[in-house]
């Protein structure tokens, strides 16, 4: 992670760096132990990158946050929600093509 757009987050700073944001955030719901986890990781830092600041990714680890993993009825893993003015604006669950994890960042935008 490489990128400064791209940062972890966990239960107790989740209000004050992602719903208290002035930017939208896609925030990527991951574990260590997931493959297409770590398969869209470089995707997303590609987007982070392209789209210069637009929007953040903050990455929350489900196996130490639980209670943010909850809230958003996170069930499977990759999960990206795309959070905007403190709101869950859409989601999408699975290892999907960039084209498509770029329409939820257009839309926040």
């Amino acid at each position: 992670m490489a990128n400064e757009h791209v940062f972890n987050v966990n239960d107790a700073d989740f209000q004050s760096k992602v719903l208290d944001s002035d930017t939208p955030v896609l925030v990527d719901f991951w574990a260590t132990w997931c493959a297409p986890c770590k398969a869209i990781a470089p995707v997303l830092d590609q987007l982070a990158d392209e789209y210069g600041g637009k929007f953040k990714v903050a990455k929350v680890d489900i196996d130490q946050n639980r209670a943010v993993a909850m809230k958003y009825n996170v069930r499977s893993i990759p999960t990206l929600v795309m959070i905007k003015g403190g709101e869950a604006i859409g989601s999408i669950t699975g290892a999907v093509p960039k084209p498509r994890m770029a329409e939820l960042v257009d839309r926040a935008l």
